[in-house]
């Protein structure tokens, strides 16, 4: 490893300082002479895009002998990238015959490696040089790769598969759809910043847009491409990006502009063997020398590009692809069959096996299937007696938790009743003998009867609490009751005033409270109510049960003189009222003005 890095440093060193008299693969071709053969093939597989453009007949030579070293050493992931790099050649001196002979040989070594993603990116490379060819099949041949690269996802290998089935699409005259595909991959590469890529992505999308004669928005991308293209010296991009320029004048109608692109890009592509971009240069210099009516041009670029589609394309070169992709699916299906075959016959051996157990079997399993059925009807008579034994416990020990608790509460209770209530009887029939026993001065005697009241009031909530204690649950009817009560001792109380106390009838008589639960909301209404005694000066005071939604919903309301929450201080009493109504889950509202009395909610 350590060796590697090494090399791999001095290789750098030694490619920058040789950049002055040769070329990258000069370079490369003299430092890994030194290498073993497995380390001279990384070193080739692994040249970069654009180094691979810069000198396409070199890379030949290179590629040839990364081939050879690749069986020689019997290393099967290498011959497959070592293949892909020859491919490379093939395409760009146009041979498309033994391109595509090279791809389905690349897509047979990866399947027999096993590796999805690079069969994936396989077959996009075989579409791709077939569609002018076939446009349904390289449809077709595109689809499957991105099923295969989008169930294995590699976002370095799928964004230019999006970008060439982008322009599939295109071809089509499905210009959504290529649109779609161009700005999915155009996002991927901006994320890898990639910066080979991002140009040809603007390049295919300002190609949509001209055909959309959405011009500004095709130059604004060209020109993006190409500054990054210049900026990176990227040789066979700046001649693609003049013709794809040369495309946009072209579909304006702008010939004079549209021959001077083309003839940048066909001299550039000439200059550097790119025998493609030479083709379609030279096609779209005819055509555009045509529409200027200067004939003698016209006819010089087309016999270019006669002598190129030639030699590029021919009836014999068609069917020799034909009967190469016949020969691929032929071979495939071969190995199915023979896979098919071993597997028949392995499941008829299998076959023979079993049955020779089957009836030996078959009478031990039907004597364990018995006395598997005995025990497992045992077993569950067993289980069920323990269940009921263990529900018994259960419920007994339940039973007996709750008689020692109402036990402990009754106990409680009359020791409340007993002591407390005693105790504070006494205080009230004390006081009552000091009032009448002896001349007491008048605010003495206002004091002693205000002490009587408020023992009196303790003595009243000590048997309401005492009557939550002494019940595990309140029933509606038991509040309802409580309620009522309270409600005619205040009406008892205070004469003057009319008191209204109505329960809907769509009100479930039927539930029942925890006693916590049940004396909050009771001690809420009896807050209320003081409240509206005490402060309000009242002339009616209401309380209303209703329920809606499972939910239910307790008003107390006066019509007396109300108050602004905003400048009035709540007090213990109305914040207790809160607190209670927290403690059971509920919510309070109070809604009060100078002039229309007020009115609390509880719903809960």
């Amino acid at each position: 490893m350590i060796r590697k890095l090494v090399l791999s440093i001095l290789l750098l060193y030694s490619f920058q300082a040789f950049s002055q008299k040769g070329s990258y693969l000069d370079s490369l071709s003299q430092e890994i002479s030194k290498l073993s053969k497995k380390e001279q093939v990384e070193q080739i597989v692994s040249i970069p895009y654009d180094k691979v453009v810069s000198n396409i007949r070199f890379l030949d030579s290179l590629t040839e002998k990364a081939i050879a070293y690749s069986k020689e050493i019997k290393d099967t992931l290498l011959l497959a990238k070592s293949l892909e790099k020859k491919r490379l050649v093939l395409h760009f001196t146009s041979r498309t015959e033994e391109t595509i002979a090279l791809s389905l040989e690349i897509i047979k070594l990866y399947e027999t490696l096993n590796l999805p993603v690079k069969v994936g990116d396989s077959y996009a490379n075989l579409a791709w040089k077939i569609k002018y060819l076939d446009l349904d099949k390289s449809m077709r041949y595109m689809t499957k790769a991105i099923a295969l690269l989008e169930s294995n996802f590699d976002a370095q290998i799928i964004n230019p598969v999006y970008d060439n089935y982008g322009v599939l699409h295109a071809l089509k005259h499905q210009l959504d759809s290529a649109l779609y595909y161009h700005n999915k991959s155009l996002k991927l590469k901006k994320t890898l910043n990639d910066s080979v890529g991002i140009p040809f992505g603007y390049c295919h999308l300002a190609e949509i847009y001209a055909k959309q004669s959405e011009y500004n928005k095709a130059e604004a991308y060209l020109d993006s491409a190409m500054v990054i293209r210049e900026k990176r010296k990227d040789i066979y991009g700046i001649s693609d990006t003049h013709l794809y320029i040369g495309d946009l004048y072209f579909k304006k109608k702008d010939y004079n502009k549209a021959v001077n692109s083309y003839e940048k890009g066909f001299n550039l592509s000439k200059g550097n063997s790119y025998y493609p971009l030479k083709k379609y240069a030279s096609e779209y210099l005819y055509k555009s020398y045509e529409a200027k009516n200067d004939y003698k041009n016209a006819l010089h670029y087309h016999l270019v590009y006669t002598k190129l589609k030639d030699s590029v394309l021919n009836t014999e070169t068609n069917n020799r692809i034909h009967e190469l992709e016949i020969r691929f699916q032929t071979e495939k299906k071969e190995k199915e069959i023979l896979s098919q075959r071993a597997d028949l016959a392995e499941k008829e051996l299998d076959l023979s096996k079993k049955n020779t157990y089957i009836l030996g079997l078959g009478a031990l399993a039907v004597v364990l299937g018995l006395l598997g059925y005995l025990f497992y009807n045992q077993q569950r008579l067993k289980n069920r007696q323990l269940q009921k034994e263990n529900e018994l416990k259960d419920a007994l020990i339940k039973i007996e938790t709750q008689n020692k608790l109402q036990e402990q509460r009754l106990r409680i209770s009359r020791d409340l009743h007993d002591n407390i209530g005693a105790q504070l009887t006494f205080i009230i029939s004390s006081i009552d003998n000091l009032k009448y026993g002896f001349k007491i001065p008048y605010k003495l005697g206002d004091k002693l009867k205000s002490i009587s009241e408020f023992t009196t009031t303790t003595i009243h909530e000590l048997r309401d609490t005492i009557w939550a204690m002494n019940k595990d649950e309140i029933t509606f009817e038991d509040l309802e009751i409580r309620i009522s009560n309270f409600i005619d001792k205040a009406n008892l109380a205070a004469q003057n005033i009319k008191f209204n106390f109505k329960v809907e009838n769509k009100v479930d008589k039927q539930i029942t409270f925890s006693s916590i639960k049940g004396i909050n909301i009771y001690r809420i209404i009896q807050e209320a109510i003081n409240n509206s005694l005490k402060y309000a000066n009242a002339s009616v005071i209401e309380v209303l049960i209703t329920e809606a939604k499972e939910q239910m919903k307790i008003s107390i309301s006066d019509d007396g003189n109300g108050f602004n929450e905003a400048d009035v201080d709540l007090g213990n009493g109305l914040n207790n009222m809160k607190k209670r109504a927290e403690e059971i889950h509920g919510e309070l509202t109070i809604n009060s003005n100078t002039t229309d009395g007020t009115i609390i909610i509880l719903e809960f």
